[in-house]
């Protein structure tokens, strides 16, 4: 019997699974097709707005997408570096191909971990507690817990036009049948959503003469804090075009043959996230659409067209396709779809990620209604890595939303109603400058190392970084710049000279000045920081501590209030109904999500402030 069986090997299994069998569980991964593991059925890419922090999370964590992802990266690019730091997200390009055989090769050679190429199709349980999963060859396999992470593969069916074939994930690979039906039976609630991918054209069709070249950065910013920075990597282009108005006449031609416009598909689709013919429909007044053209990787022709999404005929793509700059030769390698799918409700999962119904079953993925790799593979550590807590008899690992954007996610999901395929947002997060992707390390470390995915040598090197940021305020808090030095600086800004040194902690809050600028410029301070440190990432996380100090210590007071809340547990059992006082949405809300904490009941939509304030009198804090 082992210890856990993880049920599909996407991004959410793979990394349920390689923690689980990190801290010593025997684990068996269950995959439908042991060649597509982590398969990047969509864009090949990992990272981007608040999704290049989870990346760095998973990886502050000890989770491998962010390794992975360095290793097979073909572009990288820091987004949004014109804006504040808490809006800084990494965003890299991967090799499909390579991502995949890099997850592949890690798993399998890890020496707790099992493959088994089979489909889950139900699982059993007695007296509400997971006991094995039964799969379509019949077998039962015994397990003490298990994580399902079933992506889109839950009674999938796929769209192009009016034809629709049944899909796991792309038309090549089979759905799963039965499991959402015994889920169900077991007294779980399920719904229906729907994704899209765009179409992927012959890289050599495209005219070039005719798109933006879009090239990665010169220093690229990697997602592991293990991996050692490389300028010389070899990176390769994408580029840029857009729709126009023909563009626009041709797709419509086909919205009569539609499954969104014609009722074919009944699962909701990501608002964030619109195929190219939503897109015309809901602006009708933008006469043209940004279209990314991104490579698949080193070694292949094939090239994914972001930004137009479609699950209109195969014909009406093409055409569509040709009357874009660029494009007008196009040659399509694989028409764009729709996938519909089964999810669970994830207000049936508790903060471990373990169902509420039954116990030592956890969900992660897409089966929670997420979208995304990268929220896919959140969910995934912590399902695997509270699943071998709870085997080891060792206290659960939460996140709070002050924590981590993981933290976020989780609390969202089960505190929110979701409709629509959840994908993470900075705006999401109330404490975003708190969880910035260059103090990922600083904030989740201990939390890997306690849980036994850290190593002591990395969990150290972590913990001297913190001393020198320490250091270095500490330093410049206590050190004045000469007059002669500062002065160049000032004036070259437009500020005023001055008479008399300077306080480098002052100098460094004003707008335009650089810790690094101030380095340089006093001899002082070049020998004094560089005996402590020159690592350029830890300039930048000092002079964002210092120059934001105010936003941050009041975002540290806010996550003390309600963490307050969050500190004080309503029982399983509570019965709300009992409750005087109550509003009526409130009480049923409640009693729908049976929230664990009373921030957590805070959180949920339709219940009041008044109504916390009577269950905190009823509770007696």
């Amino acid at each position: 019997m082992y210890d856990i069986i993880v049920t599909g090997a996407g991004h959410a299994g793979c990394e349920a699974v390689l923690a689980a069998a990190r801290m010593g569980c025997s684990c068996l991964l269950i995959s439908s097709d042991l060649t597509a593991i982590a398969r990047m059925s969509c864009n090949p890419a990992i990272g981007g707005v608040a999704k290049g922090q989870i990346a760095r999370e998973i990886d502050a964590l000890g989770g491998e997408m962010g390794k992975a992802i360095d290793s097979t990266g073909i572009q990288f690019r820091m987004l949004n570096r014109s804006k504040g730091p808490a809006m800084h997200s990494p965003r890299a390009q991967a090799d499909r191909t390579l991502y995949s055989l890099y997850m592949k090769k890690v798993i399998e050679e890890e020496k707790n971990i099992d493959l088994l190429q089979d489909t889950v199709t139900s699982i059993e349980c007695s007296s509400n507690i997971f006991r094995a999963v039964i799969l379509s060859s019949g077998r039962t396999i015994n397990a003490k817990a298990a994580i399902l992470t079933c992506g889109t593969f839950l009674n999938g069916l796929i769209h192009i036009g009016m034809n629709h074939y049944a899909g796991g994930r792309t038309i090549a690979e089979p759905p799963v049948y039965g499991l959402t039906e015994n889920l169900v039976s077991l007294g779980f609630a399920a719904g229906r959503l729907k994704t899209g991918t765009p179409p992927r054209i012959d890289a050599r069709s495209v005219d070039y003469s005719m798109v933006d070249e879009q090239q990665g950065d010169v220093e690229p910013v990697t997602f592991s804090f293990n991996t050692i920075p490389n300028v010389n990597r070899r990176q390769i282009s994408c580029f840029v075009t857009k729709t126009n108005l023909l563009t626009h006449e041709i797709l419509k031609k086909g919205f009569d043959r539609s499954p969104l416009f014609t009722g074919k598909v009944q699962g909701v689709g990501p608002r964030y996230c619109p195929s190219i013919e939503d897109k015309i429909c809901r602006f009708p007044d933008k006469t043209s659409h940004h279209i990314f053209l991104e490579p698949e990787g080193f070694e292949t022709n094939e090239m994914y067209v972001n930004g137009f999404s479609t699950s209109l005929p195969e014909e009406i793509q093409l055409e569509g396709l040709r009357s874009i700059a660029g494009l007008n030769m196009a040659k399509m390698i694989r028409p764009g779809y729709a996938i519909e799918y089964d999810y669970f409700f994830p207000h049936q999962i508790k903060r471990t990620l373990e169902t509420k119904l039954v116990s030592d079953l956890y969900f992660a993925g897409q089966i929670n209604g997420t979208s995304g790799y990268e929220e896919a593979g959140a969910q995934g550590l912590m399902a695997g890595i509270n699943a071998a807590l709870k085997i080891l008899r060792r206290p659960p690992l939460f996140l709070k939303r002050s924590d981590a954007y993981i933290g976020v996610l989780i609390d969202d999901l089960i505190t929110k109603e979701t409709s629509e395929p959840y994908r993470m947002f900075t705006s999401s997060a109330e404490h975003r400058l708190l969880l910035r992707h260059d103090n990922a390390d600083i904030r989740l470390r201990h939390f890997g190392f306690v849980a036994g995915l850290i190593d002591e040598i990395t969990f150290s090197a972590c913990n001297k970084n913190i001393n020198c940021i320490d250091e270095v305020k500490e330093l410049l808090l206590h050190t004045r710049v000469p007059a002669s030095e500062i002065n160049p600086i000032l004036l070259a800004l437009g500020y005023p000279s001055v008479q008399n040194s300077q306080n480098a902690l002052s100098l460094l809050k004003r707008p335009g000045i650089h810790l690094v600028t101030l380095i340089e410029a006093s001899s002082l301070l070049k020998s004094t920081v560089n005996a402590i440190t020159n690592s350029l990432l830890l300039y930048e996380q000092v002079e964002i501590d210092l120059k934001y100090e105010g936003y941050l210590k009041r975002d540290l007071l806010m996550a003390e209030r309600i963490h307050r809340l969050d500190s004080h547990q309503i029982p399983p059992s509570f019965r709300y109904d009992t409750v005087s006082g109550l509003s009526n949405e409130g009480k049923e809300k409640m009693k729908k999500h049976q929230p664990e904490t009373i921030g957590q009941a805070s959180r949920i939509l339709g219940v009041s402030p008044s109504d916390i304030s009577v269950l905190l009198i009823h509770l007696g804090r």
